[in-house]
């Protein structure tokens, strides 16, 4: 169990020797430092500027201390559209895990709007898809903590399809575990549509 702002090592200064053990460590190390610090410092600097968390200083100021388990933290996308494969960051704009908040366990996922303005791609998608299946399955309530710039328009319509898958699980939840949807800022798209679909919208507000 971790923090989510918290890299699970120090990151090498050299590239590791990734034939040894010891340069398999590093360079994990070196991946999850990369994963939490996606955005880019002049973007963390902008969303503090406006008074705003980053994705993951929202998850752990939710969560109880300690208790967040990032899943799928070093996924990135596939896409090779518009120069995407230039740029692939780890995490793909959006935390997802499991945790607990005053001791009763959640499922929860955090849109990050400092990488590619939180829209949503392919893989992204499929982080959200795969933590909802998980709290459908396990009985855990699950948070959406919202705020991006809708599909990811360089992916297409592969985008579009994983807001079908979305809002299919939407759908699938209702009734069997809440849903909660925290709007933190500016949302645009399918970034509200699943949220009108779920228990409880909390918006904050002038953001």
């Amino acid at each position: 169990m971790s923090s989510a702002t918290e890299p699970i090592g120090s990151a090498p200064d050299e590239a590791p020797d990734i034939h040894t053990t010891a340069g398999k460590i590093a360079d994990l190390y070196r991946r999850n430092d990369e994963a939490v610090h996606a955005g880019s410092a002049r973007a963390v600097a902008k969303q503090h500027a406006k008074g705003k968390k980053t994705a993951r200083e929202r998850i752990d100021m939710l969560l109880d201390p300690g208790s967040f388990v990032e899943l799928d933290e070093l996924a990135r996308h596939r896409s090779t559209n518009f120069g995407q494969d230039r740029n692939r960051p780890y995490g793909d704009g959006v935390v997802t895990g499991y945790g607990t908040v005053d001791g009763r366990p959640v499922c929860v996922f955090s849109q990050d709007v400092t990488v590619f303005g939180g829209s949503l791609g392919e893989v992204y998608g499929e982080k959200i898809v795969k933590v909802m299946d998980l709290a459908i399955k396990t009985g855990r309530p699950i948070i959406g903590i919202n705020e991006g710039g809708g599909a990811r328009i360089q992916e297409g319509v592969v985008s579009l399809g994983l807001y079908g898958e979305i809002f299919r699980r939407n759908t699938h939840a209702s009734g069997v575990v809440p849903q909660i949807s925290l709007i933190m800022g500016a949302n645009a798209g399918g970034h509200v549509y699943s949220p009108a679909l779920t228990d409880f919208v909390v918006m904050v507000d002038q953001t």
